[in-house]
């Protein structure tokens, strides 16, 4: 998202489950995981490595994005038919922090942190819009955040980028849960 956005160009490679489950391309990744990025001889793992890297500074906020992340993993990965009805009633209560974040910069009409798109925000809204797959209104309750999404969501560049045939329809866990 960040790339798109940002008018940068790059080549991205989309790896079927089937490719992965072949083992080689597995093999040759860091930490056995995608996403890896190539910039010249530079080849990084793990998307916030990647993202810092685009960005040159790392966020504070990005860990409370990520403490999210895990949580969501855990259950995808681990419990995902007996936790699933849990992790959702739980689901505000792990999103108002982020509602709050976005009240206290412009009233919740700037970015997560600051008035210029970063990192977090990419990360951010990749969160979002996969936790709306799991439980479709979960936003309903957080104006801001349902503003911010659709707002973001909304950049010309990003839209193109999320509307393209290698993204529209894509799985988002490779376990096939959603």
């Amino acid at each position: 998202m960040l790339l798109a956005d940002q008018g940068q160009s790059w080549k991205e490679k989309v790896v079927t489950m089937e490719t992965w489950m072949k083992g080689s391309l597995k093999a040759s990744c860091l930490y056995e995981q995608l996403p890896k990025f190539q910039d010249g001889d530079l080849t990084l793992y793990q998307s916030n490595a990647i993202l810092q890297h685009l960005a040159g500074v790392g966020l504070v906020v990005n860990n409370g994005v990520e403490d999210l992340r895990c949580k969501y993993a855990l259950l995808i990965y681990t419990n995902y038919e007996a936790g699933k009805e849990e992790y959702v009633k739980a689901l505000p209560g792990y999103l108002k922090p982020f509602e709050t974040l976005l009240s206290q910069n412009e009233g919740g009409q700037a970015f997560i942190i600051d008035n210029q798109i970063s990192f977090a925000d990419y990360n951010l809204l990749d969160l979002l819009l996969i936790h709306q797959v799991l439980a479709p209104s979960c936003l309903d309750s957080f104006p801001l955040l349902s503003a911010y999404v659709a707002r973001l969501s909304a950049r010309l560049k990003l839209k193109a980028f999320q509307e393209s045939p290698k993204h529209v329809n894509r799985s988002i866990n490779g376990n096939g849960k959603q």
